[in-house]
């Protein structure tokens, strides 16, 4: 009997956090740039001289899909997207680098060039800081060019380069900030390869269709899971009943 419990217990207690992850996806469904996440399970046997033939669930991974997000024209000549494969480099409040390829891009207060989360992005020689009274233009190579709002007309100068990289995927880890890294700790190199599209932005590559048919179907597993919980309680009354009418 206690074989169905281990298997219906860790069952149900694994398919509700697959339901957490499904909501958090759809829950990102309209955020720019969000990376949807799939959990993996796997049947793992008991550790025992006398459980051999017991197993339970465990989540075996949970994977980030890095598949590209639809891409939505602003005109906003601050919002840009990655073409392809690629990240945007931002630094951390400890100046750690990040990675990010939600391109809404905003100038503070202090006239830094900042995601709409407020991390600085990475240029050649730091942050980037834009003058006051420029309107900001960014090429494709992530090169960001201002403009004076008075005085001559066309008069761009360049005041930095966004870093742009792109590390393996499988080297990337996501963090609780939305973020990702690279996990061995260190910063990766500029790929000169890596593109932009300005007045872009990325959306979430979450398939909110999908994601609905899977919330629903981890419903009915975990339903299921409760329900083999509850007969494995009623065949052990049973039992109880007839040892007892033995005795």
């Amino acid at each position: 009997m206690d074989r169905l419990i281990y298997t219906a217990m860790t069952g149900a207690k694994h398919v509700f956090m697959q339901q957490a992850g499904t909501a958090n996806n759809l829950a990102n469904a309209s955020t720019v740039g969000f990376k949807a996440q799939e959990h993996r399970f796997r049947a793992v046997p008991v550790l025992g001289e006398a459980m051999p033939t017991r197993a339970f669930v465990v989540d075996a991974s949970v994977s980030d899909v890095m598949d590209e997000g639809p891409l939505m024209f602003t005109g906003n000549n601050l919002d840009v997207a990655v073409n392809g494969k690629g990240w945007l480099a931002v630094q951390l409040p400890d100046g750690s680098e990040a990675y990010t390829r939600a391109g809404s891009l905003e100038v503070d207060v202090t006239g830094l060039l900042l995601t709409k989360s407020g991390y600085p992005l990475v240029g050649d020689g730091g942050p980037i800081n834009v003058p006051p009274d420029n309107r900001v233009e960014i090429a494709p190579d992530g090169t960001v060019s201002v403009i004076p709002k008075f005085g001559t007309p066309n008069n761009a100068s360049a005041i930095g380069r966004i870093k742009l990289v792109n590390p393996p995927e499988a080297a990337l880890v996501r963090g609780a900030d939305g973020l990702f890294r690279v996990n061995n700790g260190q910063p990766a190199a500029r790929d000169d390869g890596v593109k932009l599209t300005a007045g872009t932005l990325e959306g979430s590559n979450v398939n909110v269709t999908d994601a609905m048919v899977n919330l629903i179907s981890l419903s009915r597993q975990f339903e299921m899971q409760i329900k083999l919980l509850q007969t494995a309680d009623t065949n052990a009354q049973r039992a109880d009943q007839l040892l007892s009418l033995n005795a």
